[in-house]
């Protein structure tokens, strides 16, 4: 820009002068100099002579200024693949972390069930007998499964009234409390039916938590007149199968979990239709094999060392302060 005015000592054009282009030596006027007639802006097809008009055109001239498009390099490309991967492998991470977490639960889970089921008071038909007078095996398993339901029913609300106010990180707790409290109740309501239609399951009482086990985990009756069923219940399958069960009522379990009290109303339901269900589906079965009582020779039971109290695993606010 030789020979150009500063900007600070340029005047304001005066009205009536030339309007011009006012920025430049080429073709451009200067409010001192005056007008100037050459400039190299408008030369011709030759590329030589002065612009006729003697102004500068303003448009940008092609190829000279044009930016250059931006290409992302092959650094920031692999920088950014090298983040999503670690994003990615992260995710994984977490969710292997997860899942062990919830498998273990669930083994701890279902090793509390099968050390708490042989010690579950069970009521021999004896004893059912003198508690409930002149009923026959039909109505004294309806008064049973009555009682069964309106106690898993009382645990599902004690759940909802405790979720009311919704903290996601005692909510395995709650699911866990929910699960034995009911898992209990269901599992002495199936030992009661298997004495009532007079099919008590051979064996010491840690045979007979078993065969309840599987019964409460396949939602079926054992028939103790078939011995390689039997020994079936008593193999392997049983803590595989006792998974799946308690999986799948973790997943039913969840709407007791529903907050401002929804959840209680929901558990208190749906607990109740359960055990009723759970119930209909053993006694079908019981009643293929059933031994009338006149032909019942079966001694009394004798209660386990270490009985349970059902007050234990019931009470749902003692559970969950503990």
């Amino acid at each position: 820009m030789t020979g150009s005015t500063p900007p600070w000592k340029r005047r304001f054009p005066r009205r009536g002068a030339d309007h011009g282009p006012s920025d430049g030596p080429h073709g451009a006027r200067d409010d001192e100099r005056g007008p100037s007639g050459t400039g190299a802006a408008g030369a011709g097809a030759s590329g030589a002579g002065p612009d006729p008009a003697g102004a500068a055109s303003l448009e940008p001239v092609p190829g000279r200024d044009d930016p250059v498009p931006a290409r992302p390099g092959a650094p920031v490309a692999r920088r950014r693949t090298a983040a999503l991967r670690h994003r990615a492998g992260r995710v994984r991470q977490g969710a292997r972390t997860g899942g062990g977490r919830a498998r273990a639960g669930l083994t701890r889970l279902v090793d509390r069930l099968v050390a708490m089921a042989p010690r579950i008071p069970v009521r021999d038909l004896a004893t059912l007998r003198r508690q409930y007078p002149g009923l026959g095996p039909e109505e004294l398993a309806d008064t049973l499964v009555t009682g069964a339901a309106n106690a898993t029913a009382a645990v599902g609300a004690g759940i909802g009234a405790a979720a009311m106010l919704p903290v996601p990180l005692a909510m395995p707790t709650e699911l866990a409390v929910e699960i034995t409290g009911v898992a209990a109740i269901e599992l002495k309501l199936i030992a009661e039916l298997h004495e009532v239609y007079g099919v008590r399951p051979p064996g010491s009482p840690r045979a007979r938590a078993a065969v309840y086990l599987s019964c409460w985990s396949r939602e079926r009756g054992v028939d103790v007149t078939r011995p390689a069923a039997f020994n079936d219940m008593l193999g392997g399958p049983l803590r595989r199968e006792l998974r799946r069960r308690v999986t799948k009522r973790m997943v039913r379990d969840l709407p007791s979990l529903t907050p401002f009290l929804v959840g209680a109303t929901a558990g208190a339901v749906f607990n109740r239709r359960e055990t009723r269900r759970l119930a209909r589906r053993v006694r079908a079965d019981l009643r293929k094999i059933q031994v009338p009582w006149d032909a019942l020779d079966l001694p009394a039971l004798q209660p386990p060392p270490d009985v349970l109290d059902m007050r234990d695993v019931t009470d749902v606010r003692r559970q969950l302060e503990d």
